[in-house]
């Protein structure tokens, strides 16, 4: 399979990294799965038994005329836990590398067809200026998406932080997540061959 580069070439890619057919099940699982990865699931609450305090009897079971009560911490008492508490959880999904490796080709194989990834040879630029990279990507017809280098250049770094809806990333950076909410993927040659060489 050939992918061309901006300004004419075309270079060899494999078929199973950049055309693979799109399967949104598998997409939507691994997203659905790193988006929940995310969570801090750090909330949490004090039920009944976490409340200080409310150890001993407030009166005793039988003959004062009022209700039998155990303790001043009871979820019906003001002061008292919380009935269901909320309490922290892990809420990571497992996936599998394969799964994964599958997501991410089907991702890339998407943005190819659909003409939303530019290969271009490089984007190194002599100083960190922003108006230096928005030519270079006017160029290129790219307003906002996401940047894919092989490494961080610390030039095209400065330059591009300053640019609402532009996000740079090296390979080692890239996520299903960033792939598919970018409306173009702006990557260089040597990206293409680093991410042929993760995915294979």
């Amino acid at each position: 399979m050939q992918l061309t580069v901006n300004g004419g070439k075309d270079i060899k890619v494999s078929e199973s990294t950049f055309g693979r057919e799109f399967s949104e099940a598998l997409v939507h699982q691994v997203v659905t799965a790193y988006l929940a990865g995310a969570r801090a699931g750090t909330k949490a609450q004090k039920n009944r038994s976490s409340a200080r305090g409310g150890g001993r009897k407030p009166w005793r079971q039988k003959g004062s005329g009022r209700a039998r009560v155990g303790t001043i911490r009871s979820p019906i008492w003001r002061g008292g836990g919380r009935t269901f508490a909320a309490t922290p959880r892990d809420h990571s999904q497992k996936v599998n590398r394969k799964m994964y490796r599958g997501a991410m080709q089907a991702i890339l194989s998407e943005l190819v067809r659909q003409e939303r990834l530019v290969v271009v040879d490089g984007l190194d630029i002599a100083e960190p200026k922003t108006k230096t990279l928005v030519d270079k990507l006017a160029e290129l017809g790219f307003e906002q998406g996401l940047i894919v280098t092989a490494d961080i250049n610390e030039n095209v770094f400065l330059a591009s932080r300053n640019l609402p809806g532009v996000y740079l990333l090296d390979v080692a950076g890239i996520d299903p997540v960033s792939l598919v909410s970018a409306d173009k993927v702006v990557m260089t040659v040597d990206a293409v061959e680093k991410i042929q060489e993760w995915l294979g």
